[in-house]
């Protein structure tokens, strides 16, 4: 099988000119067929604010109102990827955006309310990834934006990290996928204060150990969650590094 590289970017790394032209740098010399996913909360917030929208956030996940799914679609879907596709084009890179509506990519549920309601945010029911096939055999590279839609009309929010690993999930039947989370630290850290204390592997019990002692919490919990399921599925390789190291192979390997 041939192999494909998913890159999922996002943190300060989307919204930092220099972090975001070493990322596309990096990812323009990636041989093989390849996909970007993007997300780009910090900008939505800093919009959202302009615009009088409050923004709400629960364990690091966005509650998404009505309002807020409006500033949503049109940061992640227009702003942020269609600069991106721009800037993959000057670097001679054939890049097409797209949501989970476009050619019926991803579809999901909204998420049931429990003891928060999450608004307009979607849990993935599916992934149709023949048209995204014949895609990327075309060496077109797809730069997909956190949005999914429910088959009614409605657009949904949904987690870039799972839209990563289910995407490289379903795809690892056609290709040998490895799977990249690029964010602004080279790796998970031990000490958040210590950019170089990178955990290197990381297997499940290690995992659970480290949350339990405070070491893994917040965000990086639910990446981690999914980088784990996505090498259950057979995933070849999943890596948590920054822009510099996408290259290099360097950071936190899921073993």
């Amino acid at each position: 099988m041939d192999r494909l590289t998913i890159i999922k970017v996002g943190g300060k790394v989307v919204e930092d000119s220099q972090s975001l032209d070493a990322l596309l740098n990096q990812f323009t010399r990636i041989s093989g067929q390849k996909i970007l996913v993007h997300g780009g909360g910090r900008t939505a917030t800093e919009i959202a604010g302009k615009l009088g929208i409050p923004t709400e956030m629960v364990d690091g996940r966005r509650i998404t109102g009505e309002s807020m799914l409006d500033v949503v679609t049109m940061v992640y879907g227009g702003l942020v990827n269609k600069k991106i596709v721009a800037q993959l084009q000057a670097r001679g890179c054939n890049a097409l955006g797209l949501t989970g509506a476009d050619l019926n990519l991803i579809s999901a549920k909204k998420r049931p309310v429990k003891d928060i309601d999450y608004g307009f945010v979607g849990d993935i029911n599916d992934v149709n990834s023949r048209e995204l096939r014949i895609i990327i055999n075309e060496n077109v590279v797809p730069v997909i934006a956190p949005l999914t839609h429910d088959c009614k009309g409605r657009l949904l929010n949904t987690n870039a990290d799972t839209i990563a690993a289910e995407l490289a999930s379903e795809l690892a039947a056609y290709f040998n996928v490895y799977l990249f989370y690029c964010f602004e630290n080279k790796g998970v850290l031990r000490n958040p204060d210590d950019e170089n204390s990178i955990i290197f592997e990381l297997d499940a019990p290690m995992f659970q150990q480290y949350k339990q002692e405070g070491i893994i919490h917040s965000g990086m919990i639910p990446k981690l969650d999914n980088g784990f399921r996505a090498k259950r599925n057979g995933v070849k390789e999943v890596l948590i590094t920054n822009p510099e190291n996408v290259a290099t192979g360097k950071g936190t390997r899921i073993i």
